[in-house]
């Protein structure tokens, strides 16, 4: 009987990775809210919701006037907790980063190995599918939702940093402008970008339940790779467009699927995203290196102690309330020691 059962089970394979045929059940969970599968969808500029520049530039500055003018309101408040509501809506978003990476990643395994990866990341055959502009499309939209993020930080009183408030409008004009701008290789960043945000937002749904958890700096590195990776598919898809275009003399492999504009967009933001990043790791975990670093016994006391300067943890569940780390010394005397001049 078990082996008449495996025998029914689909296995995986290069056509089907994950053995079962995933897209046609999005086909018809697609259907169910849109009225129409989602091999009907058509993206047009103009006519599909949110795909001109005016409306994610409306988006773009509705999303920093609320989160700059709620920190302004939020001065006159106290903090939220909204600790139930944080955990569903990472948990949400894990699950929505982890369905859009297999079904990207079934479009794509095919293609790659059949074609291989210049195919997959320069023709529009390979990267510019019916299926793949629908879950570019996705992705896209998903950016918006993406925003909760920062409301959060500043109903719950976070500081709001450069590095954050900058990643998430960023991030959803450039899924914008290589959406219009028909890129095939937008499907690298999007994807390893979908794998990060599965483990990040993952990592936040356990921290919001109390969960320790020591691998959070990992996740930051894990970013930086992302953007190093993102970088170099990126500049070289850009390099053979622009040398097949204008430097024919130049060595190339052929010209590459998409749209100049959004070359130039996707070189500045994703650069600016791995120096920023970079930094960030630097001005972190770099710090609490130092700072958990123990020092030599001098005999003196120093005037700052460092460890202030730790970045806390999220506080693990049913703690119990821990001191403000600030050393006494007992049975010793504050004058200056005095000692014998004799032998």
């Amino acid at each position: 009987m078990a082996a008449e059962f495996l025998q029914n089970v689909p296995l995986p394979s290069i056509e089907r990775p994950f053995g079962v045929h995933l897209w046609p059940l999005f086909d018809k969970a697609f259907e169910q809210v849109k009225g129409y599968p989602a091999s009907e969808f058509k993206f047009q500029e103009g006519v599909t919701a949110m795909s001109t520049l005016k409306e994610t530039a409306i988006m773009l500055v509705t999303y920093y006037i609320v989160i700059f003018g709620g920190r302004e309101v939020m001065k006159n408040f106290p903090a939220f907790k909204l600790n139930t509501l944080f955990m569903l809506h990472n948990l949400v978003l894990t699950i929505i980063s982890g369905v859009l990476l297999v079904l990207f990643l079934e479009q794509l395994i095919p293609t790659l190995w059949n074609h291989g990866v210049f195919y997959a990341i320069c023709d529009y055959n390979g990267g510019w599918t019916q299926p793949l502009i629908v879950l570019y499309y996705l992705n896209y939209l998903n950016k918006y939702w993406e925003f909760i993020d920062t409301v959060f930080l500043v109903l719950k009183k976070k500081p709001l940093t450069f590095l954050h408030t900058y990643h998430h409008g960023a991030t959803a004009l450039l899924c914008y402008t290589q959406l219009i701008g028909l890129t095939a290789v937008q499907w690298v960043p999007i994807t390893i970008n979908l794998l990060v945000h599965v483990v990040m937002y993952w990592y936040y749904f356990q921290s919001a339940r109390g969960v320790r958890i020591w691998w959070k700096k990992y996740i930051t590195m894990l970013q930086i790779l992302q953007f190093v990776i993102d970088v170099g598919f990126i500049y070289f898809a850009s390099y053979t467009y622009f040398t097949s275009t204008y430097f024919s003399w130049a060595p190339n492999m052929g010209n590459c699927a998409g749209e100049e504009f959004a070359a130039f967009a996707g070189i500045a933001i994703i650069t600016s995203y791995l120096f920023l990043f970079i930094g960030f790791y630097i001005a972190t975990y770099k710090k609490e290196t130092k700072v958990g670093r123990p020092r030599r016994n001098t005999g003196k006391k120093s005037l700052i102690d460092m460890r202030n300067f730790e970045i806390p943890s999220p506080p693990a569940a049913n703690s119990s309330p821990r001191s403000n780390g600030t050393a006494t010394t007992t049975g010793r005397s504050n004058g200056p020691v005095t000692r014998s001049r004799k032998a």
